[in-house]
């Protein structure tokens, strides 16, 4: 299955053709886990329930473990993130406020190994 290639900060893209650019595969999962992490909770009108908000919890006080629940939780909504092996998220806080997490998951259609990395803050 295809979707519009819409990286996170980015406009709509056109192909080669002139028809707007799809993304499938791998790319397109590593796309959608970022627009769940990155969408702000009941902000999706069609979906209320859609979004793991994490831009919202810049300037808070978190956890390394309570941000690693929230995208642990996301990623089992996604339906090309396999179950099994069960995805590990890390997440290191800088000392200038900033935090990264590394997510490896197994993609259902591409296999293991699968690496994405956000980062959040200043």
């Amino acid at each position: 299955m295809s979707d519009v290639a819409h990286p996170i900060g980015a406009d709509l893209q056109l192909g080669p053709t002139g028809d707007l650019l799809l993304v499938s595969g791998t790319e397109e999962t590593k796309q959608r886990i970022l627009h769940r992490l990155l969408t702000a909770r009941g902000s999706y009108i069609w979906q209320l329930t859609y979004g793991a908000g994490l831009p919202e919890m810049v300037g808070e006080v978190a956890s390394g473990q309570q941000i690693a629940a929230i995208i642990t939780s996301q990623l089992a909504l996604e339906q090309a993130v396999a179950v099994s092996p069960e995805p590990v998220v890390g997440v290191v806080a800088s000392a200038l406020g900033t935090v990264s997490a590394t997510i490896t998951y197994t993609d259902s259609g591409a296999g293991p190994g699968q690496v994405l990395s956000v980062s959040l803050g200043a």
